[in-house]
């Protein structure tokens, strides 16, 4: 995980996959919570994961910002 969060990006991705699945998840009570995920295809082809990210709240325009900014 720390080789992973510590290695160079990819200079182009020409292609980038943004979704989002809904989990259920146990934090003392059972919640729904969204993952949001941002997979790069660069110019050779292998996909990417460019990073995870999770929301105790809803969906909305600040939670996306945030996504596309980080």
């Amino acid at each position: 995980m720390a080789a992973w969060l510590l290695r160079p990006p990819n200079a182009v991705n020409p292609v980038i996959f943004i979704d989002a699945i809904q989990v259920k998840v146990r934090d003392g009570a059972v919640a729904n919570r969204g993952f949001y995920c941002a997979i790069g295809v660069p110019l050779d082809g292998r996909r990417d994961i460019l990073g995870i990210w999770a929301s105790r709240g809803e969906e909305g325009a600040k939670l996306w910002l945030g996504v596309l900014a980080d």
